[in-house]
């Protein structure tokens, strides 16, 4: 049925019943009235077009047009119905579900009767309240660069920047150019290495002294602290450097000892913008201003990770698991089976949780991104990239079009949308979740939070 304006008015009958707090039962109804003007129209433009042989172009009888196509355009016409109809009412009845809606399983359809009805399960979202303030008060780090931190900033940035001076023997501080060969491994690697990244004292000793063209013969297994320094000094695999315990020869080519650079002016201008820094005091304080920087955004994705376990912690609600898991069988790229979607659902659980969570503080305390936001993010990311290749003073427009061009990526755009959520619900944690400020090193931050890895 067509109204004045010509659009299609549906009147298709749709009812609910909810099972319980969490499922629902969503029935429609489709009549003839809802679908037959649509199908008609389209049946009547095929009509027009349709190339049959023993018939003019647009002399097709109609009843061989029905024939031919009714059936193909009937259910087209009444699936886009159904879609559509099934939207608007949870858009109209505001019913807040998880997941899709999902088709129950019935009998083959009579795509030849007048009527059709449809029924779909709906799993609806959990009521709650989200209590920010907790009794036990959660720990956020003040993150500080220590003397200590900053004076070995500073050497290794004399060693960086310093010259490369050749040597006879070998010395604690001596960089050390070598291959590492084991025959029956296929290992052959050439490296440079110094002797404090080994684990033990007594690997570094056996390199005191040495010359080149000297031989030393190392066990891999405990060589190193970390596998990944194994796997870099060997050229193997993780898979191959973990629990990985042979001989190997290391043949010395080549000993070098770095000559500190002198904390001057030209190192200073090396190093940031021209004049920008001028003693070795303001060498410290942009060293220790440009770590804490980082610490803190360090800092506040621990305190992030924290606050969520919290909520996810303490804020209970229920699921519609049954539903979820069904949903999980079909919803991805591949079709589970029903144990698939149960394990699936399973390590899903808690992120699920933490969304619901996430929306209910976004949506009550009015957390908002705006294009301009995400613009803007995008602008200061991009003068930061560009500072770091000495392009210190971007005009505006030139910003704008890679911004532009940034942002035409809709995983980017979206990307950053995520991360400008996450800071303010970061903000809203620090105003308004019971916390405690502990200030420490960053050494000592790892260890309390980390462990000795």
């Amino acid at each position: 049925m067509l109204n004045a304006l010509g659009a299609y008015i549906i009147k298709m009958n749709i009812t609910r019943e909810d099972l319980d707090a969490l499922n629902a039962v969503v029935k429609v109804d489709i009549a003839k009235e809802d679908y037959s003007d649509k199908v008609d129209k389209i049946l009547t433009d095929y009509r027009k077009t349709a190339n049959i042989p023993g018939f003019r172009k647009g002399h097709v009888p109609m009843g061989l047009v029905k024939k031919q196509y009714g059936k193909a355009v009937l259910v087209d016409e009444v699936n886009k119905l159904l879609q559509d109809a099934l939207n608007k009412y949870l858009t109209e009845e505001k019913l807040d579900v998880l997941g899709q809606p999902l088709p129950k399983p019935q009998d083959e359809i009579n795509w030849d009767g007048d009527s059709f009805s449809f029924e779909f399960e709906l799993g609806l979202a959990p009521e709650f309240d989200v209590k920010l303030k907790g009794k036990k008060a959660i720990t956020h780090y003040n993150i500080i660069a220590d003397n200590k931190m900053v004076d070995e900033q500073v050497e290794r940035i004399q060693k960086q920047y310093g010259k490369l001076v050749s040597q006879d023997v070998i010395e604690s501080d001596s960089e050390i150019t070598g291959t590492f060969k084991n025959e029956e491994k296929e290992i052959d690697n050439t490296i440079t290495l110094t002797l404090d990244k080994f684990k033990g004292k007594a690997t570094a000793k056996k390199f005191i002294g040495g010359k080149v063209g000297d031989v030393i013969t190392l066990k891999t297994k405990g060589l190193y602290d970390d596998e990944h320094e194994l796997m870099h000094a060997l050229k193997v695999s993780q898979e191959e450097a973990k629990d990985l315990n042979i001989e190997v020869v290391f043949k010395i080519t080549e000993i070098n000892k770095r000559e500190l650079a002198d904390l001057d002016q030209e190192l200073f201008d090396k190093l940031f913008a021209p004049k920008t820094v001028t003693t070795v005091t303001e060498l410290k304080d942009k060293i220790k201003e440009d770590a804490e920087k980082q610490f803190k955004q360090q800092s506040d994705q621990k305190l992030l990770n924290d606050v969520t376990e919290y909520l996810v912690d303490s804020t209970k609600f229920d699921l519609p698991a049954e539903f979820l898991t069904k949903w999980m069988q079909t919803s991805g790229e591949k079709e589970m089976d029903e144990t698939q979607a149960k394990e699936e659902y399973e390590k899903s659980e808690k992120s699920l949780r933490y969304q619901l969570i996430e929306g209910k503080l976004i949506q009550e305390n009015d957390i908002q991104v705006t294009l301009d936001d995400i613009k803007g993010h995008a602008k200061e990311m991009i003068k930061a990239q560009m500072a770091q290749f000495g392009q210190l003073d971007p005009s505006d427009e030139e910003l704008e079009g890679i911004a532009a061009r940034v942002l035409g990526n809709q995983d980017e755009a979206r990307r950053i949308s995520e991360q400008l959520i996450s800071q303010k619900l970061i903000g809203l944690y620090k105003e308004k979740a019971n916390l405690k400020a502990k200030e420490m090193s960053y050494e000592k931050f790892v260890k309390e939070v980390y462990g000795d890895k």
